[in-house]
């Protein structure tokens, strides 16, 4: 269906509860383990580890005169200071606004700008179409959505162990390159781009291409990261670390409901991002909005600028004032997660399974957060965090009741769920711990 359907459908929360599947299935070509889901894991902490994404992210490139005021005029971002060599994790909204989707754009010239995985790709091609820009957008979708190789290789490096292992292939100063910024350097005997950024909270570098060379590339860093552990993470084990770094997918996209996004909608196909999302979790709402989400409750509101004019500029002005609700890390209770487990093996009904490392079986996660019997927050991305020891979830709470420390019950599992992929089950709840995002200190910044 595409997203004019799905409005038309007159309940959009019943058809995209319906949806759903393998999370997996969203990371084309890469396996889902190299070698084991665990060893993976524990590489990013312990050791060091190469995530492979050149194949499960939209790229986006905005070029010409007017590229940077078509960016400027959808993001929330401040532009200033934006020279070429620097990156920024841009982040678009709605009129009302939410969220429609965020991701790290590199300034690689004067009037170009890249982005190797945008998940607003849509909204800036749309904005182009139906404005007045001197520009050009060009994107390019997963591997799975479209005919030969990507342009862009896109390789992470991170872990305890990545410089040692990065200096066996690159003369460059790495440390010389500070976080959000990139320089091109010669990795491996190709020229490629060095981003400091990456999806975990370890020290490491993203490295950006020509596909033609991604298999030399890769083969090279395997083989200098023989003698330090280095492991290729599948995608079950990449799909936990932005977990523990703090970044929530935007959830739902804020274009159902809205008559300011009807024209969009329309505009959509049924192949889009926006048209394929699918929710899962305890909470169950007829009202669509109440899935939107806002950059303040996503952590981003030291992003947000008022010194230019942008879409939901107003209504963020409203929110910075007095926000609701801010972004938090959930460490769920030990021996309530193994009770979960442990349902299976008890007469009675059980509790809804939970399939690590990352639980999940829609592409947005919304499970009640309670403080008595006040519904005070929602949960989303979970995983399983071997240094942790127990499931790890992030989640939007009411400013009040977010103090690390605070205790609180989220409610696991599904009422009535139209979704096949849910098994037949019964409710429970599991105590969790507010804690500080990210989760562990984030080694990309040095802290």
């Amino acid at each position: 269906m595409d997203p004019e359907e799905i409005q038309a459908s007159g309940n959009p929360v019943e058809v995209l509860r319906r949806k759903g599947g393998d999370y997996t299935d969203n990371f084309p070509v890469v396996p889902n383990e190299q070698t084991n889901w665990l060893d993976e894991q524990r590489a990013v902490t312990e050791t060091v580890s190469l995530a492979n994404l050149s194949h499960h992210m939209t790229s986006l490139r905005v070029t010409g005169p007017d590229a940077r005021d078509l960016l400027r005029d959808l993001s929330v971002n401040s532009f200033e200071n934006f020279e070429v060599g620097r990156a920024k994790q841009l982040v678009m909204c709605n009129p009302n606004g939410h969220i429609i989707g965020d991701g790290p754009m590199l300034r690689v010239d004067d009037e170009e700008y890249y982005s190797a995985g945008m998940l607003s790709a849509n909204w800036v091609r749309y904005n182009l179409e139906t404005g007045d820009y001197d520009a050009t957008v060009e994107t390019e979708p997963r591997t799975s959505a479209h005919e030969g190789d990507p342009e862009k290789f896109v390789f992470q490096v991170q872990g305890p162990n990545a410089r040692d292992v990065l200096e066996q292939v690159t003369d460059a100063d790495l440390d010389s390159i500070p976080f959000y910024h990139f320089e091109e350097i010669d990795l491996a005997g190709v020229d490629t781009l060095a981003v400091g950024h990456g999806m975990s909270t370890e020290f490491g570098f993203e490295f950006i291409g020509p596909y033609e060379h991604a298999d030399e590339v890769r083969e090279a860093i395997v083989e200098a990261g023989q003698d330090y552990g280095l492991e290729q993470l599948g995608s079950k084990a990449y799909h936990t670390l932005s977990v523990k770094l703090g970044w929530v997918p935007p959830g739902v996209p804020p274009i159902y409901n809205v008559e300011e996004m009807s024209d969009y909608r329309e505009w959509l196909d049924a192949d889009s991002r926006e048209a394929t999302y699918s929710i899962d979790g305890s909470f169950v709402s007829d009202d669509i909005s109440e899935y939107y989400m806002d950059p303040i409750e996503l952590g981003y509101e030291k992003l947000i600028s008022f010194d230019h004019d942008y879409v939901g500029r107003e209504a963020l002005e409203e929110k910075v004032e007095d926000p609701d609700r801010t972004l938090v890390s959930l460490a769920w209770d030990e021996e309530d997660v193994i009770d979960v487990y442990a349902s299976l093996f008890r007469d009675g009904e059980t509790k809804k399974f939970m399939d690590l490392p990352r639980i999940a079986w829609g592409r947005a996660n919304y499970d009640e957060v309670l403080h008595g019997d006040e519904l005070i927050g929602l949960s989303h991305s979970r995983s399983y965090e071997y240094d942790a020891g127990t499931i790890i979830s992030l989640c939007s709470i009411d400013v009040e009741h977010s103090e690390p420390g605070t205790e609180v019950t989220l409610v696991w599992g599904e009422e009535d769920s139209p979704n096949p992929k849910v098994e037949r089950h019964e409710q429970t709840e599991i105590r969790a711990t507010v804690g500080e995002v990210p989760y562990s200190p984030d080694q990309r910044k040095g802290e």
